[in-house]
């Protein structure tokens, strides 16, 4: 198992114009969200997309992926 504290800082390295650029994982994951509602949005404003829909398949998502798994059963005589 790796340690934690000896994990990079860094999520990504990113080269423009022959600049190399290292991007945290901070500045990444904010990144991705400032895509995302941009994203979204302009699905809203286009009438791409139903807000309450686009809630009801966030919360079925969170549903899915984060359900709780029963214990697995313990087998008889074990």
């Amino acid at each position: 198992m790796t340690d934690p504290a000896s994990r990079s800082p860094y999520a990504l390295r990113v080269v423009i114009d022959g600049k190399e650029r290292m991007v945290t994982h901070e500045e990444l994951a904010l990144s991705n969200n400032l895509a995302q509602e941009a994203l979204v949005r302009l699905l809203v404003k286009k009438k791409l997309i139903d807000p309450k829909e686009l809630l009801e398949e966030i919360n079925a998502v969170k549903t899915e992926r984060y359900r709780v798994e029963p214990p697995p059963a313990s087998k008889p005589g074990a």
